[in-house]
């Protein structure tokens, strides 16, 4: 799925491990990811902790899909940092999915980001074939 992720390959966002229920993914700020006030734009380092978690929720092998997210801030990053996004399963029954996902710089928490998954279906008339 990540291959295929033209955004996150785009921000340079790289996978580090992952696992069932499992990723983390690295990014390095840039200058473009910046904000008038110097420091990284919350998008950013939003779109970091939902690419950690969309690696994580289809690590299962089914299409899943954000069902909706939630991330706090805790501190700042600046130009130059590497942050990484560490994304863990917390429970999945049946097509729902709930993540928990840690946005670091180093070893200090910078975000935490909570996802909620769901197993897409396919749409009539777009089933595969064998």
């Amino acid at each position: 799925m990540l291959e295929a992720d033209r955004a996150s390959a785009g921000l340079g966002i790289g996978l580090v491990d992952e696992g069932d229920g499992f990723a983390e993914v690295r990014m390095t700020v840039t200058g473009e990811m910046v904000n008038g006030h110097g420091t990284a734009h919350g998008g950013y380092v939003f779109l970091l902790a939902d690419t950690a978690f969309a690696c994580a929720c289809n690590s299962h092998g089914p299409v899943t899909v954000a069902a909706g997210a939630d991330i706090t801030f805790v501190a700042p990053a600046w130009e130059g940092d590497e942050l990484r996004a560490v994304a863990r399963e917390r429970v999945r029954h049946g097509r729902s999915g709930l993540y928990d996902v840690t946005v670091l710089r180093g070893e200090q928490v910078i975000a935490e980001f909570r996802g909620r998954s769901r197993t897409a279906t396919p749409v009539k008339g777009t089933e595969a074939t064998a």
